[in-house]
């Protein structure tokens, strides 16, 4: 009995590596052959030598939105629900790995039974003392009314991997937990492009209301004006009038402005992982510039650099986090057709026991008087009417659809960075046309005052152009504020606001 657990053990380890079922993951599919360009970049490709960086939205240059990236990145509540998924995979891959290794329990035991009197049923005479404790026969045999009992011991059972089943759970459990590091990074890359968005948002707003507050001060000091040039009999009361409705226009049109303020703030403290209203003082307007009795709007939306580096589609590739994630998920699926596989051959384990006791406790201390058992137990469920097999056709039906998927996002990546570029490259011509309008509206504006004073253009001329000019400082404001998130896009497009490019998950195009 003594050797027959070791001979066991080791002829199951032999048999242990006899064969792995299952399909082999050989990698993802190939990528559709594309260029070693994006289609769409245009003067955008190969503008950089050096790769973009993972904190792109330091090129906007706002130390403000720096701050607010670093603390959502760290505190945002859906990132913490990334981290807690990717600390569960990982201790499923450790449970996996476990189920290869032996299974033992150390069982102590202390029993007291108390037995019907027998002495009567087997020799018809007996007795017992008081306590009912023990009772003879006629024979002599004396049959005990009570027992006791203790042991200590340890028992073992080990099932082994002939056919890579448990081999097979802990490569799909690893494959789950680089998927579940791929979403997290996946969710930073989503979560710095909705900061950047909100930020910019934010400064739009605050530039609306800065240009709102600018017209209805030139309004005010007309109205004013036009008020003593009333008094003074040089102007009529109609003219008057039609300045103080288009004054209170103005005003009705910014006061929606303020409400929207609120709610990018809220958005932005909520994104950090604050209560709303907790940034409203850290969010104030920035100083206004210079020039901006001219363009109210300069300098508080963060604009782009002029050069954008964007790679290649096969760095992208390589790059994005959601990639990554459908590519281990591809794997999993593949390893758990294997898992399937095995459960349809037979199952070997080994069942140990070691224990030592008797009916008082000094027998534990007779270590040379011990029981030991040693039961090897192959099973095979081969009449299953098929289910085993529709398992099987499950699990492979499982895998070709994380395939089809893993294509699918391979497309969505590609079509979505070449939107994306071509969205930017387009913005780029339509803020340097709008620039150009608004510098015309503004250069029309004060010709046409200058007009007025001289006797030669009327009010109604001068109110369309500041009508003009306002609406050309409003399309300034919104192109740049589309560009700078056309910007943002472009850069959460590349897989770029994660720690860094992972390893290649799928062969250059």
């Amino acid at each position: 009995m003594r050797r027959t657990l070791p001979i066991a053990l080791l002829a199951a380890g032999l048999l242990g590596g006899c064969r792995t079922v299952g399909p082999d993951y050989a990698g993802p599919p190939a990528p559709p052959p594309a260029a070693g360009s994006f289609a769409r970049a245009g003067d955008l490709a190969g503008a950089l030598s050096h790769a973009a960086p993972a904190d792109w939205w330091t090129a906007l240059n706002d130390p403000l939105l720096d701050r607010l990236e670093a603390r959502a990145l760290a505190a945002n509540p859906n990132l913490d629900v990334a981290r807690a998924r990717l600390r569960q995979a990982r201790a499923a891959l450790a449970g996996a790995r476990a189920n290869g290794l032996p299974n033992g329990t150390a069982t102590a035991l202390a029993a007291h039974a108390r037995l019907p009197p027998l002495g009567d049923k087997l020799a018809g005479a007996g007795g017992g003392d008081a306590n009912g404790a023990t009772g003879q026969s006629g024979g002599g045999l004396q049959i005990p009314s009570s027992l006791n009992l203790y042991n200590v011991g340890f028992d073992a059972t080990w099932e082994i991997d002939l056919f890579g089943g448990v081999r097979r759970g802990a490569e799909a459990a690893g494959a789950s937990a680089e998927a579940a590091q791929a979403q997290l990074a996946d969710a930073q890359v989503s979560l710095a492009a909705e900061v950047a968005q909100a930020y910019v948002g934010l400064r739009a707003t605050q530039a609306h209301i800065a240009l709102a507050d600018a017209a209805i001060a030139r309004q005010q000091r007309m109205v004013d004006l036009t008020a003593r040039r009333v008094q003074g009999g040089t102007a009529s009361t109609l003219d008057l009038t039609r300045l103080q409705g288009q004054l209170e226009a103005t005003r009705a049109d910014a006061e929606p402005l303020l409400a929207q303020l609120d709610a990018a703030r809220d958005a932005l403290a909520t994104l950090v992982g604050a209560a709303p209203g907790s940034l409203d003082a850290e969010l104030g307007a920035p100083p206004a510039p210079a020039t901006a009795a001219d363009n109210a709007l300069a300098d508080r939306v963060p604009l782009p650099p002029a050069s954008v580096a964007v790679g290649d589609p096969a760095s992208m590739l390589r790059r994005r986090p959601d990639i990554r994630a459908a590519e281990r998920a591809l794997a999993a699926r593949t390893a758990q057709v294997g898992q399937a596989e095995a459960a349809r051959f037979p199952r070997l384990t080994l069942l140990g026991l070691i224990g030592i006791g008797g009916t008082h406790p000094s027998d534990l201390t007779h270590l040379d008087d011990y029981t030991a058992i040693a039961a090897p137990r192959l099973s095979w469920n081969f009449l299953d009417f098929g289910r085993n097999r529709a398992r099987v056709d499950q699990a492979e039906g499982v895998r070709a659809e994380a395939e089809a998927q893993y294509r699918a996002a391979v497309l969505e990546a590609l079509r979505d960075a070449e939107d994306a570029l071509s969205r930017f490259r387009q913005r780029r011509t339509t803020v340097a046309t709008v620039a150009r309008a608004r510098a015309a509206a503004a250069q029309a504006s004060r010709l046409t005052r200058a007009r007025q004073e001289a006797g030669t253009a009327s009010l109604i001329d001068v109110l369309d152009a500041e009508r003009q000019l306002l609406g050309a400082d409003q399309n300034l404001a919104a192109a740049r504020a589309a560009l700078t998130d056309d910007f943002i896009s472009l850069q959460k497009a590349l897989g770029l606001g994660w720690g860094g490019p992972g390893p290649a998950v799928a062969a250059a195009p």
